[in-house]
């Protein structure tokens, strides 16, 4: 074993790079003696030991981390930047942390550069490491930075062949194991290729060192990862964000909006809204926004989320336009590894994305925490599922990559996971201060300025619900249950998926999803009506049975149909959405497909490809591979409810 030869306790260090090797700006420090954890005061980046903490000797194809430790004991004090200035290409997950992790690509010399500073200066050193032969393959992927009671999530990469067009894993006897470190509490290894548990309290930064021992193709091979545990400061009386959350930055350290942004949007030291003036809306100081503009309000955990969001936006697949006139209603955008589910918060005016719908590359998913969101096991107790999904073509219109086989996607199969979450969330954006509002908005915080509007009844979505409601009180009964938690009642449990096909469909919800709450409603109608339109992408609903190990009794439908926002019930309540929030295009329920239904009696994979499907005219056509097995669409999978007043759990 070649990685991280870490050692406490009297111990040595098997690889140090002293401060020494550091050169503060205009002048040198430090000298060579061991570096120890220190617990003083934060000094100038000139003062202390300064130690870059890995192993000069890695293996080609290895899973890497090296620690740049500070003086203080607390990275928090400091800003980091990571560079690599010879060898074969790295690609390093956060090169913004103290710890730049990444997989060797091949054999060869390499050195990075590290740059440690504060207000008062900064100091850079260099690091060489050589890369030998490739090993076993056994990677445990990814060595991570996470804040103090933060969720962490490790995984191991499947080895498989591909026999008879199936995939057949390699490994077998995984066993985890804790080398170093504070005691964890809440382990959990339902899944042999994973571990999840809580980050554990700690006074200054710890590194926790994990073993992964298996057997590949029979042979006994092991492999280690870091956790870097940050302490955070305690959070504030009444704080918004009452638990931890990811150590964040503005992505253009140089915006205008930085220090707000750092600020007010995604942190537990705030517990009372930023003044409008501090952190107004984009639409406020830019009504027409650009994507630089855009920009300028990102916030991010990791800096190629930044870079994927700005791609997203400057793809030709979103010349339309929409999304740079409906960010324009929020204050910031905010990308981070333990985002999940996504939502708008009224708050802060911020959109949370969860990244699983950004990356591109292995090593970017490999950053994104895997905790599993913690509603999916609301509604259990029911007989029926509503399931969905995006279909282009009669095909799925995007594909579902496993996490544990390591695969990069195409391009293409970013844009419709992407560009149906923003419709979703920036809906809420728009309901909640529409353009048109932008100019009126007088009162010191955007919470005093939708409490107002509020009670006035102000809202798109209180317009759509007093204009145009949802009928079916079974279907708002259930939605308590499987969005909200509630306990089924005993009629809820003997529901069958006819008796819900019988609630649901006279209704005018275009999902089950709607009926979780007005400003649901709305979202959902927007997001679904925008991507027909868009890129000819319908969205696919239905009543089935629940999952059965009986391929007879799994999944059968009982009703369902393609595109259902273009039933002629459901075109005056989109209509009225999109004269609040969209008014470019009023009229456009006109041009939605007839939808069409599904085959009762068949299962949910059998009413993929539906006969005489239909396409809006003058949609673009997307090249996409070919498919892979899809999971299953569940409403509300990939949202939150928007944020009113009160806390983030």
């Amino acid at each position: 074993m070649h990685k991280h030869r870490l050692r406490r306790g009297g111990h040595p260090l098997a690889v140090l790079l002293l401060s020494t090797a550091l050169l503060a700006c205009g002048g040198g420090g430090g000298d060579d003696s061991t570096p120890s954890p220190g617990n003083g005061n934060v000094g100038t980046p000139d003062s202390g030991d300064y130690a870059i903490i890995g192993n000069t000797s890695v293996l080609a194809g290895e899973a890497v981390a090296f620690y740049g430790r500070p003086p203080s004991g607390s990275s928090l004090d400091w800003r980091y930047q990571w560079r690599q200035t010879a060898g074969p290409s790295l690609d390093i997950a956060n090169p913004t942390s103290p710890l730049a992790a990444f997989t060797v690509p091949g054999t060869g010399s390499y050195q990075l550069e590290l740059t440690v500073s504060n207000e008062q200066g900064s100091v850079v050193g260099t690091f060489d490491f050589n890369a030998n032969s490739a090993g076993s393959g056994l990677r445990v992927l990814r060595d991570h930075e996470v804040a103090q009671g933060n969720r962490v999530s490790l995984r191991a990469e499947n080895l498989y062949d591909v026999v008879g067009g199936e995939a057949q894993t390699r490994l077998s006897n995984l066993q985890w194991s804790l080398l170093e470190g504070p005691t964890i509490n809440d382990w959990v290894n339902e899944d042999p290729l994973i571990v999840t548990f809580t980050a554990p309290q700690v006074g200054e930064d710890t590194l926790m060192r994990f073993e992964l021992s298996a057997e590949v193709d029979g042979q006994a091979v092991t492999d280690e990862a870091w956790v870097l545990v940050t302490p955070t400061p305690a959070p504030v009386n009444d704080a918004y964000f009452e638990q931890p959350v990811a150590r964040v930055q503005a992505y253009r350290p140089d915006s205008p909006w930085a220090d707000a942004l750092e600020r007010c949007v995604y942190s537990t030291q705030f517990n009372s809204p930023c003044s409008v003036d501090s952190l107004p809306l984009i639409g406020q100081t830019n009504p027409n926004p650009t994507i630089d503009q855009v920009m300028d309000r990102v916030v991010v955990s990791h800096p190629w989320m930044g870079d994927q969001f700005r791609a997203f936006l400057e793809h030709p697949d979103q010349a339309h336009g929409d999304f740079l006139a409906l960010l324009s209603s929020v204050s910031a955008v905010v990308l981070s590894y333990d985002v999940r589910p996504s939502f708008y918060w009224v708050v802060s005016g911020a959109i949370y994305l969860d990244p699983e719908n950004l990356w591109q590359y292995a090593w970017q998913r490999d950053t994104i925490n895997e905790d599993p969101d913690y509603r999916s096991g609301f509604g259990s107790a029911l007989q029926f599922l509503m399931p969905w999904r995006y279909v282009k073509d009669n095909d799925y219109a995007s594909l579902f990559y496993p996490v544990e086989f390591h695969l990069d996607r195409d391009w293409s199969q970013i844009n419709p996971d992407l560009a149906s979450l923003l419709y979703h969330e920036l809906a809420h954006a728009n309901d909640y201060f529409p353009r048109s509002t932008h100019n009126d908005i007088t009162r010191d915080s955007l919470l005093d300025e939708w409490w107002a509007r509020t009670r006035a009844g102000g809202l798109p979505s209180d317009d759509l619900t007093n204009g145009y409601p949802l009928a079916s009180e079974e279907m708002f009964g259930l939605a308590q249950v499987s969005f909200q938690g509630e306990t089924a009642t005993t009629a809820q449990r003997n529901y069958t998926p006819d008796d819900v096909a019988s609630y649901f469909f006279p209704d005018r919800a275009g999902d089950y999803y709607n009926y979780s709450s007005p400003r649901e409603d709305l979202a959902m109608l927007f997001e679904e009506a925008m991507m027909q339109h868009r890129y000819g992408i319908f969205r696919d609903v239905a009543v089935s049975s629940q999952r059965s190990t009986d391929p007879a009794e799994d999944l059968i439908i009982s009703q369902g149909q393609r595109g259902r926002i273009g039933e002629n019930a459901l075109a005056p309540r989109l209509e009225m959405i999109l004269d609040d929030i969209m008014p470019e295009l009023s009229g456009l329920s006109s041009q939605l497909a007839t939808p069409q239904p599904m085959v009762r009696g068949l299962n949910w994979w059998d009413n993929l490809v539906l006969q005489g499907t239909v396409l809006p005219a003058a949609v673009p056509q997307m090249s996409r591979p070919d498919a892979l097995a899809q999971p299953l669409g569940l409403p509300g999978r990939n949202h939150f409810e928007p944020r009113h007043s009160g806390h983030r759990h």
